[in-house]
């Protein structure tokens, strides 16, 4: 089987906290009259599963090509009938996200979720927005449960003012929230476990308070973990997370710079978050807002149009 880019249709999903910035920002096309908070790019989980939106392969789901073709796709040593390890998605938040927690592999295991491990970058800001990331200095937990029940937890939690191109590594059991006004990418652990410990009083789509996971969070919370730094990149190449999970490294080309993947070496995600990457094989070009798949068996070669920025995720084929 010839191995190309491989590019997904989008899983939109609304959130309560969700607005239209996808067809802004991204130039996509929404459902109408539905609040999307999230864009699921590449996702191999039951409730969701990526559907090749073009080539050869279009139509196919991601579940479908790893069966018939995983070693072409992962290489040689993946284990047949193994999901897809990371989820891609944008996040479009109008308003502040649910303050959360994933859980780490331990605990995860004890409350029969799933570890996520996460990276956001972030594409488009408001004047003012933040992320909200660990405690600040001396916070303890006994401090965080008082502050819980008296409905005085926001001054405990890191408040990390945000411009674009920063890039914040969010590893299992870290306290979390995304401020209003954030445009971001996220790569992510392959999970869909999420404890909201606090939800700023907000109501659900269907105008009930949405549930609270507070046992399960204060199991989960590092609260260890205080006022992380967000990474702000600089130069052509930049690292921005290492995990025994996925490593991520943000790429910067000027106009007309040519840039090749090796074959048979990893698989790898490439995610457009500025310009685009036009193919000089006659195969399929990205622009700002895609995401793909280079396969493990392929060797795609690009033109830069315009100054383009992208993230490379690899590392996670184990």
């Amino acid at each position: 089987m010839v191995m190309d880019i491989l590019v997904f249709q989008p899983i939109y999903q609304e959130r309560v906290w969700g607005g239209r910035g996808f067809a802004s920002k991204l130039g996509r096309k929404l459902p109408e009259g539905a609040v999307i908070g999230e864009s699921w790019e590449l996702v191999d989980r039951d409730e969701a599963n990526s559907v090749i939106a073009q080539g050869d392969l279009r139509g196919m789901s991601l579940r479908e090509i790893l069966v018939k073709a995983g070693a072409e796709i992962m290489g040689p040593n993946w284990p047949k009938g193994k999901p897809f390890p990371i989820l891609v998605k944008w996040l479009d938040c109008k308003e502040r996200l649910s303050l959360q927690v994933h859980p780490p592999a331990a605990v995860a295991l004890e409350l029969a979720g799933e570890p996520k491990t996460e990276n956001w970058y972030i594409v488009d800001v408001e004047p003012g927005a933040a992320l909200l990331a660990g405690l600040k200095k001396g916070v303890t937990r006994e401090q965080f449960a008082m502050a819980l029940k008296e409905d005085t937890l926001e001054p405990l939690v890191c408040r990390l003012p945000a411009k674009v191109g920063d890039s914040l590594f969010v590893e299992s059991g870290r306290l979390h929230a995304i401020d209003a006004g954030n445009l971001i990418l996220e790569i992510q652990q392959n999970s869909d476990t999420t404890y909201r410990v606090y939800d700023w009083g907000r109501l659900g789509l269907d105008g009930e308070p949405r549930m609270l996971h507070v046992e399960a969070s204060m199991k989960s919370i590092d609260f260890d973990d205080f006022e992380p730094e967000l990474i702000h990149p600089e130069g052509n190449y930049a690292v921005l997370a290492e995990s025994s999970v996925f490593n991520l490294t943000r790429i910067e080309l000027e106009d007309g710079a040519e840039y090749v993947f090796g074959s048979e070496e990893e698989p790898r995600i490439i995610s457009l978050v500025e310009g685009g990457l036009e193919s000089l094989d006659g195969g399929i070009s990205l622009h700002k807002g895609d995401n793909a798949l280079v396969p493990y068996a392929s060797a795609p070669r690009w033109r830069a149009s315009g100054t383009t920025r992208f993230l490379v995720t690899d590392g996670f084929a184990g």
